[in-house]
């Protein structure tokens, strides 16, 4: 169990860094972002999925660590 908390953090902070980068990447001018979404235009093409899934993406990862550190601490 505790090998599968260890992944789901891993996936979150890995997840979240993609988030941030791409905003990071927009607001500094690295990116083109013509609709001011904060996800660059090359990323909103091939991923569109993963950027209008965030919510939800996280949402499962948060359940899912808090569920698999309830059953290693209790």
């Amino acid at each position: 169990m505790q090998n599968i908390l260890i992944v789901l953090v891993f996936l979150a902070a890995l997840f979240g860094g993609v988030y941030w980068y791409a905003g990071y990447s927009t607001r500094t001018g690295f990116a083109k972002d013509e609709n001011q979404n904060f996800i660059p235009d090359a990323w909103e093409e091939k991923f569109s999925w993963f950027f209008s899934g965030k919510g939800i993406i996280m949402l499962l990862l948060g359940i899912g660590i808090g569920f698999t550190l309830a059953m290693v601490i209790g």
